[in-house]
């Protein structure tokens, strides 16, 4: 009888130690460390959800997750494959990325920085936020052509994984919302400002007298009047969707194809010009290749289309001279963040 309660004494003591080795374990883990965002100059404050924060383990997480192939159905092409760095995060040169397949596809690659101050995503606006926009091409079966279980099947079965995703999100499961999340965690630190257009706004650098009048065109309502699509500072765009007459919207509706809105036919979201120098060709379908095109467009080559833009609708034709519109490529180049294309923090791990 003795020998019993002490084996149950025993017993009870080991489960305490147990137990309490157990809580003391949990208490000392702190879960993901939060990450602070550094913003560059010439930007705003970022709003981060708060239903997805940032973390060093977070970020970490998506870095990994958008340079492996393993979210394409063969196993072949990430996100970094066709978003290069050195070109800012676009997929400069093609008019259209090429999937795993080798079909090309239908709409030129965005670029992507700055993508925490936008409000919807893809030329058609067709993805919500940041979250759901990351799965978009690994679904596409002209892009990555993954089907989410599969891709959920491969993560769960890799040797790093499931580690990683315990200590981003504190749990051993791996599902769809927590694959999104990490993506989007890193794409929000892909942040690219300091530009000599910042500085100069800073009044730490001069423009040259060529930049001045450039950018002078770019805000002058009876020549660039670009302002009104490209707001001056922070983002250079509104993000807003427009139709800039282009002839293409016979075979590509845009923003129509998501909303059914027949005043949306031929409306696509305005680009930022940060960085435009690096991430030629331009347009929604590349038609593009230099600036001095696209200056050519909005001088004399607009279409006076249905749903044209009203910034556009009483702009006259040829109201820019052949310097007027150099001098504006001459400022847009002030736009270019070079040490963006270098920052370590966005290579490959």
């Amino acid at each position: 009888m003795r020998k019993s309660r002490i084996t149950g004494i025993a017993t009870a003591l080991l489960l305490s130690v147990v137990i309490y080795s157990c809580h003391k374990e949990e208490a000392s883990d702190p879960g993901p460390t939060p990450y602070v965002l550094a913003i560059p100059l010439g930007l705003p404050a970022m709003q981060i959800p708060a239903s997805n924060p940032l973390t060093v383990e977070g970020i970490a997480l998506g870095r990994k997750l958008f340079y492996d192939p393993i979210l394409s159905g063969n196993n072949t092409q990430s996100c970094g494959g066709c978003h290069r760095q050195e070109f800012a995060f676009s997929d400069s040169l093609l008019v259209f990325s090429i999937g795993i397949d080798h079909v090309p596809g239908v709409r030129n690659g965005m670029p992507l920085f700055n993508l925490g101050y936008q409000k919807k995503f893809f030329w058609d606006g067709g993805a919500a936020d940041l979250e759901s926009q990351v799965i978009g091409p690994i679904q596409n079966p002209v892009e990555m052509h993954e089907t989410l279980p599969n891709a959920l099947s491969e993560l769960k079965a890799h040797p790093d994984y499931p580690a990683l995703f315990k200590k981003a999100f504190g749990t051993n499961e791996i599902t769809i919302p927590l694959v999104m999340k990490p993506l989007a965690q890193f794409e929000r630190t892909m942040v690219s400002g300091n530009t000599k257009f910042d500085q100069f706004r800073n009044g730490t650098v001069t423009l040259t007298p060529q930049e001045m009048h450039g950018m002078q065109v770019y805000q002058d309502p009876n020549k660039g009047d670009c302002v009104h699509c490209h707001s001056m500072g922070s983002t250079f765009s509104d993000f807003e969707f427009r139709n800039t007459g282009l002839d293409s919207i016979y075979k590509d509706a845009g923003r129509y194809l998501i909303t059914l809105l027949p005043s949306d036919s031929g409306k696509f979201k305005t680009p930022s010009l940060r960085n435009i120098t690096l991430t030629a060709p331009y347009m929604h379908d590349g038609r593009f290749t230099t600036l001095q095109q696209c200056l050519d467009h909005y001088n004399t080559g607009f279409h006076y289309s249905a749903n044209l833009d009203g910034s556009l609708v009483h702009l006259p034709k040829g109201r820019m001279s052949a310097q007027d519109m150099q001098d504006v490529i001459v400022f847009l180049n002030t736009l270019t963040d070079v040490s963006f294309t270098q920052n370590p923090d966005f290579k490959k791990p």
